[in-house]
C-alpha cells in the first residue's frame, strides 16, 4: 500500500530550495503559499503529486519557474510568460517608476515602448496612466502575442500593439503628435558575458539579452533615434547593464538630450538612465 503523500512531504521530496518548492505545488494546487503553511498534513492526490514531481525535475533541469507556472508578477500584474520572452524582474520596475514620474496624471499623453516582450512596462504604465495611449513595439511576433493576451487578460484597453524593429515603422508622428516618452529595456548583456550561459538566462530569448559586441548597440539605436519621435520635453528612458552607466549617459548626452539623470535599482546598483528634449 503506498504512503500518502501530503503538502509537507511532497514540498521535501521534490529535492528544491524551498520557494520554488513552494511556488510550484501551489500552482499545481491552484492555491496560494500561505495555503500550503496552513495545510502542511492535507493529502495530496497522486495525479497532482505526480504533476508537480515533474514540475520539479525540470527545475532541476535549469528550467525557470516563471516558464513552468506560466505567470509572472510585475508592478502588482499578474502577467503570462513563454520561452518567447524575457522574464520581468524587479529591478525593470525602477525604470517604471522614473517613467510614471515623467507623465502627469491629469492630462493626455503618448507613450512608446520598445522591445516590450511580455509587454510588462507598457502594462504597467497604462495601468497607471489610463489617460495616456501607449504604443508597445518588437520585432518578434510570438512575444507580441503575449503581450496582447496580457492586455485582454487585464482589462487594459489604452495600449496598442506594433510588429516593428525597434524605430523601423514606428512614425515619428503617431495619433496625431509626437511621444512624450519613449521607454526601453533593451537587450544590454556583452555577447561575452558568462552570465549568458548560467541559470535561468540560458533558457530565455537571446535576442531579448544581447545585441552582441558590448551590449550597447541596441541603446545606441534607441539613443539615436529618440530625438525624430520625442515631443518638446518629451522623455526618454532606459534599463541598462550594471557597468554601463556611464557609457549610455554619454550616449543621451551625445544625442542632445537634457537633464541627463541615472537611478539606481533595489539592490543599489546603476540601472536607468533617463534625459529630455529641450521644450
Amino acid at each position: 500500500m503506498t504512503e500518502d503523500v501530503t503538502v509537507r512531504r511532497a514540498l521535501a521530496q521534490s529535492g528544491l530550495v524551498p520557494l520554488d518548492a513552494q511556488v510550484l505545488l501551489a500552482h499545481v494546487l491552484g492555491m496560494g503559499r500561505a495555503w500550503l503553511v496552513a495545510h502542511g498534513d492535507d493529502v495530496v492526490s497522486r495525479e497532482r503529486s505526480d504533476a508537480f514531481l515533474a514540475l520539479a525535475r525540470r527545475r532541476h533541469e535549469g528550467v525557470p519557474v516563471a516558464y513552468l507556472t506560466g505567470v509572472r508578477e510585475f508592478w502588482g500584474l499578474s502577467l503570462r510568460v513563454s520561452p518567447a520572452v524575457l522574464i520581468p524582474r524587479p529591478e525593470t520596475e525602477t525604470l517604471v517608476e522614473v517613467a510614471l514620474a515623467r507623465l502627469p496624471k491629469d492630462r493626455d499623453a503618448r507613450v512608446l515602448d520598445l522591445g516590450t516582450g511580455s509587454g510588462a512596462i507598457a502594462l504597467a504604465i497604462a495601468h497607471e496612466r489610463p489617460q495616456a495611449t501607449v504604443l508597445a513595439t518588437d520585432v518578434s511576433a510570438d512575444a507580441l502575442e503575449v503581450a496582447r493576451e496580457n492586455a485582454r487578460r487585464l482589462g487594459i484597453t489604452n495600449i496598442e500593439f506594433l510588429q516593428a524593429d525597434w524605430y523601423d515603422g514606428v512614425a515619428p508622428i503617431w495619433r496625431g503628435a509626437a511621444f512624450d516618452l519613449i521607454a526601453s529595456n533593451p537587450p544590454y548583456v556583452a555577447a561575452a558575458d558568462p552570465h549568458l550561459g548560467e541559470g535561468d538566462v540560458r533558457f530565455e530569448p537571446g535576442l531579448a539579452l544581447t545585441s552582441g559586441g558590448d551590449g550597447l548597440a541596441a541603446i545606441t539605436r534607441i539613443v539615436a533615434g529618440a530625438h525624430a519621435r520625442l515631443a518638446g520635453a518629451g522623455t526618454l528612458v532606459v534599463e541598462h547593464g550594471y557597468n554601463q552607466a556611464d557609457a549610455v549617459r554619454a550616449l543621451f548626452v551625445a544625442a542632445g538630450l537634457e537633464e541627463v539623470v541615472g537611478a539606481r535599482d533595489l539592490a543599489g546598483i546603476p540601472r536607468i538612465v533617463a534625459g529630455c528634449l529641450a521644450a
